[in-house]
């Protein structure tokens, strides 16, 4: 991977590894954490209701935060990144994004598999999985039909025991999800856990899943939800799962409605955003917007994002 496969084409032609013609931006992005190689890449988007941004505020403060982004007020469209990472000869894919389910109607997600192949990426180099938590958009790429087959026997999944030990039997007491969200959650879960199973690498706290690549467990939004930590070369990101969302840097104690926990998760939120602002290293996660990178800046008592400009 290189810079170069930010780059987006301004041609028809298709190359080996370059987007399809009908994808008219790109769906990935290319960074270096030191000789740590990292991809960005799109699982689609899910459309949502604004309502879940945060449940506890009210919602004329959600309408003044939505119009201030130039967003509708009843639902938008929340990014889905997954990240690949290449270190030390090892091929990790951090989380799997949404795969398919057609009874939820989201059919502008679950691109993972064939954005991979697009960016030359065959499914039988991947020797490490890191899910950062067990949510069905976090997962659900690896129970598509046909990717077990390609993957490798000896894959190693890197999953926290508190997250594992949680879906035998999730507590939804706390969470504010639209309708059919928690038996799907619940579903896939469960499916993954039965088909993948003997491939899972239980940690409690953290792990060193390759040189420089660290899975951190915080808790919060799910008892085992986590974060990757890339260091290498005095260069540092993380990948911070759903623990941020885009409203989190100026309404960090807003719950959202996917949250488990959601008084742990905004305590796990503000005191990862207090030390991304305080060290200057990047931040990636699942639902920002497309392609995510960016830092993290103290604003009076709440925090701006600032995105990266895009190195072409």
């Amino acid at each position: 991977m290189s810079q170069a496969e930010a780059k987006p084409r301004t041609t028809g032609q298709q190359e080996p590894g370059r987007p399809k013609p009908e994808e008219l931006v790109p769906s990935r992005y290319a960074v270096r954490i030191g000789e740590i190689e990292v991809l960005i890449i799109s699982d689609g988007v899910l459309p949502l209701p604004t309502a879940m941004l945060g449940h506890n505020a009210d919602a004329a403060d959600r309408a003044v935060w939505l119009d201030d982004m130039f967003l509708p007020r009843d639902a938008f469209d929340w990014a889905l990144n997954v990240v690949l990472v290449r270190s030390s000869g090892q091929t990790i894919l951090i989380d799997a994004g949404l795969g398919l389910d057609p009874d939820l109607n989201l059919p502008r997600a679950g691109q993972l598999i064939k954005r991979l192949e697009a960016a030359g990426i065959d499914l039988t180099s991947v020797t490490d999985v890191v899910l950062t938590h067990l949510h069905m958009d976090h997962i659900g790429g690896l129970l598509v039909d046909g990717v077990k087959d390609q993957l490798r026997a000896d894959l190693r999944i890197h999953v926290a025991a508190a997250e594992a030990k949680f879906w035998e039997a999730p507590d939804f007491s706390h969470v504010s999800m639209p309708p059919g969200f928690p038996d799907a959650l619940r579903a896939t879960a469960k499916r993954f856990l039965g088909e993948y199973g003997s491939h899972l690498k239980l940690f409690d706290e953290r792990s060193e899943v390759a040189p420089g690549v660290v899975v951190q467990r915080t808790g919060g939004h799910t008892p085992g939800h986590s974060v990757v930590r890339l260091a290498s070369g005095g260069d540092r990101l993380t990948f911070a799962g759903d623990a941020v969302f885009a409203v989190g840097f100026e309404h960090p104690d807003w719950y959202n409605g996917f949250e488990h926990d959601p008084e742990e998760a905004a305590r796990v939120r503000i005191d990862l955003l207090r030390e991304l602002a305080a060290n200057g290293e990047q931040l990636v996660a699942t639902h920002l917007p497309f392609p995510s990178v960016g830092r993290v800046a103290v604003d009076g008592d709440v925090f701006r994002w600032v995105p990266v400009f895009w190195d072409y």
